[in-house]
């Protein structure tokens, strides 16, 4: 069926269809991919049989392109001597495919370096490149890919659970990550961990060290010290005898295991045959239940819709019989189904341009058409996002049995949702009671004045004496757990206090020239200023809504929201509500990076939102605002609850369009009169006017009072109090 590594041939039966049968009434697709099974979860003999069923089911099953006739070749994109992905090989078959056949789409190549060259050869031919392989986060580049389609896994959608995962388990200062990486074939390890690595750094603004290896066990002891100094939370992905090998040595070199959680990137769930990930390694292990009490293992969630078992039965009969492989039920069947649904995809998209007379080779068109799309498919709902790449639900394993080692899953990130959902029966057993701290008070700070201060002996304030110890330690009655604990608590709070983590020095911050500070902050200006008909209310004030001013902290882009003050005095009310804003987490609040003191630049520095605010989304005319984009807007408001300001413009997008609020908390650190303007009293409740200063955390009433007034603005999309064929304008009454 296939041409295996005799591409020749397939260009000669290709091109002589063309002669008999005249190609442009037909639709041609080249599939290229490598050929060995065993290696590569996208290889021929696993995906090209998918492909085919894919093409049977098109007419009868789906009722697609009928009438049309659809031409299927494979080229291999393998070394035939090197038995691996070959990057020179995959430019070569696509310019002779595209110079001798003209086909209509690309299926593959999977593996990253060829899929790279054939995604710029195929955008600069405008032909559509349809992939479950090729994960590498580069290809989020749209710019550079612009007709690539990814039906498959891909390592930004792995780092989008690592931001939830987070974002639960409130560890938002440092991470490690350590891969795999010989820098030859095609580096599997070190493109499936970046998308962890660059998502947390880039949309938590998280510190995350990234530390290669490679298989020699020179690199293990090195590895141990790079956790001890770096970080706490550990991803590493790597093959899984070395993985085990780290694990060995983590076992006599790290005292406190407990105060780590460690994540292995095993998305085929390899190391989960057994249930146990140590079981069939040849390590001498001492206590492996100890160890891996602390160790997570991710992999993708296999679909569990009946279509899917049937699926696999086919494909695996289907490829003994074409190829003479033999296959075993695995995760890898994933990247099969994948394929499968993302020749539906293509077929669907194409359809649609062909309805409305656009052309069959026309990839620009037809890969528009793929994104955002949402249908079901054998692997279960398919749900496409705005750069072509599909949306992935992830299982996350933990040791559920603690007398037999064996992992369960304890949770599973719902990637169309973007929400996790932990399992109501299996639980995680920390083994110090509760989740290690990301950032352990005087292990990585070397900023915190009071970790000189505190020595080992402020745990027994009460002990001076080696008499007293022993008589601490001998009467149980003298071991008073809440008196200890609330002081240890108590000294916490204080050293967090002192340390003041959430400071961020002016010169810390970066600012980019006018021209360009602007082209990226557009989102942000107020579209009243830009001339729109909506809120003259709020534009006949002046100065109401401002474009947000932005800079970069730590190489990401962040919002900066200055304080009408000349200084801060840091009382100690001013310390704890600093502290409360860096602890809180929440989806649908922006996360407060920290605030600069330095006078005459007093700031508060918060998440950016590139979408702009609630007001400019309601006042651009160009954005469709379905009832149910509207919907999802009111629900994300609810959702947040009681807040101090409830206007449109502290209401702001991220790049999803989920909707979070700004500019809350911190009343004793703004400035007393950043609330004096008109425009806002247009949302207070009428009971909070007649203070000279309303409460600055308001009343839950007034926020009832503030919602309804929102929720009128998003139905009819016009400003606060609109009557249909009024004109309404402020009255003062001094």
């Amino acid at each position: 069926m296939g041409c295996g590594s005799a591409p020749g041939v397939c260009l000669l039966a290709a091109v002589s269809c063309c002669l008999l049968l005249g190609c442009r009434g037909n639709i041609t697709v080249a599939v290229m991919l490598p050929d060995n099974p065993h290696k590569y979860p996208w290889a021929l003999p696993r995906v090209f049989p998918a492909i085919l069923m894919a093409h049977e089911d098109l007419h009868g099953k789906h009722g697609l392109l009928l009438g049309r006739t659809v031409n299927i070749l494979n080229f291999s994109t393998e070394d035939p001597v090197a038995g691996s992905c070959a990057e020179s090989r995959a430019q070569v078959v696509a310019v002779d495919a595209k110079l001798y056949i003209q086909p209509d789409a690309f299926f593959g190549p999977g593996c990253v370096y060829p899929l790279a060259s054939v995604g710029r050869f195929a955008s600069h031919w405008k032909l559509p490149l349809i992939t479950a392989g090729g994960h590498a986060y580069g290809f989020d580049r749209r710019e550079e890919y612009r007709t690539i389609v990814r039906s498959g896994p891909s390592t930004t959608k792995l780092g989008d659970f690592a931001n939830i995962l987070h974002t639960h388990f409130n560890w938002t200062s440092r991470a490690v990550v350590i891969f795999h990486d010989r820098r030859h074939d095609d580096r599997p390890h070190y493109f499936l961990s970046e998308g962890i690595y660059l998502q947390l750094k880039q949309e938590m603004n998280v510190t995350v060290e990234a530390q290669p290896y490679e298989d020699e066990a020179k690199y293990y002891k090195e590895l141990i010290s790079f956790m001890k100094e770096r970080g706490r939370i550990v991803y590493i992905c790597g093959p899984l005898e070395t993985f085990l090998s780290i694990m060995k040595l983590f076992q006599t070199e790290i005292q406190d295991p407990e105060n780590y959680a460690i994540f292995y990137l095993d998305v085929f769930a390899e190391s989960l045959m057994d249930r146990k990930p140590w079981q069939n390694s040849d390590s001498d292990w001492a206590d492996p239940i100890s160890v891996f009490k602390s160790v997570f293992v991710i992999t993708y969630r296999p679909p569990d819709n009946p279509e899917y078992k049937d699926f696999q039965r086919k494909l695996h009969a289907r490829a003994l019989k074409d190829f003479g492989v033999h296959l075993e039920p695995s995760l890898m069947d994933y990247i099969a189904g994948s394929f499968y649904d993302g020749f539906v995809l293509y077929a669907m998209a194409l359809e649609e341009t062909l309805a409305e007379g656009g052309a069959q080779n026309d990839g620009i068109n037809i890969t528009m058409r793929t994104q955002n799309r949402r249908f079901w498919g054998v692997t279960g709902l398919v749900t496409t996002d705005h750069k072509n790449a599909r949306d992935i639900d992830v299982n996350l394993w933990a040791m559920t049995n603690q007398e037999t080692g064996e992992y369960g899953i304890v949770a599973y990130y719902n990637g169309t949702n973007k929400e996790l959902i932990w399992s109501q029966t299996e639980k995680i057993h920390w083994p110090s009671g509760g989740p290690p701290l990301d950032n352990p008070p005087c292990v990585f700070s070397t900023d915190d004045p009071s970790c000189n201060d505190v020595k080992l002996q402020t745990f027994s304030p009460s002990l001076s004496s080696a008499n007293d110890a022993s008589c601490f330690c001998s009467s149980p009655l003298q071991m008073s757990p809440p008196p200890f604990l609330s002081y240890f608590r108590k000294l916490k709070l204080e050293k967090e206090l002192a340390g003041m983590l959430w400071r961020i020095r002016w010169e810390d911050l970066q600012f980019e020239s006018p021209n360009k500070y602007h082209k990226r902050a557009g989102s942000r200006l107020t579209l009243s200023q830009r001339g729109s008909s909506y809120g003259s209310l709020i534009t006949a004030h002046g100065k109401y809504q401002l474009f947000a001013k932005t800079g970069y902290f730590k190489g990401n882009l962040v919002a900066i929201k200055h304080v009408n003050k000349k200084r801060i005095e840091l009382t100690r009310k001013v310390l704890l509500e600093l502290k409360h804003m860096r602890d809180i987490q929440f989806n649908h609040l922006t996360r407060f990076i920290g605030a600069c003191i330095d006078p005459p630049n007093i700031c508060i520095v918060t998440e950016y939102c590139p979408r702009g605010s609630l007001q400019d989304i309601l006042e651009n005319e160009s954005i469709n605002l379905d009832w149910m984009f509207r919907y999802s807007l009111i629900n994300d408001i609810v959702k947040v609850g009681a807040v101090q300001v409830w206007i449109p413009s502290n209401c702001v997008l991220d790049s999803r369009f989920v909707l979070k609020i700004t500019d809350y908390g911190l009343a004793s650190f703004r400035s007393s009169c950043e609330n004096d303007g008109l425009a806002q009293k247009l949302w207070t409740a009428p009971e909070l006017l007649i203070y000279d200063r309303h409460p600055p955390q308001g009343t839950q009433k007034g926020d009832v009072y503030s919602f309804g007034i929102i929720l009128q603005e998003i139905a009819l999309r016009n400003g606060p109090f609109y009557v249909e064929g009024m004109d309404l304008s402020p009255k003062v009454n001094m």
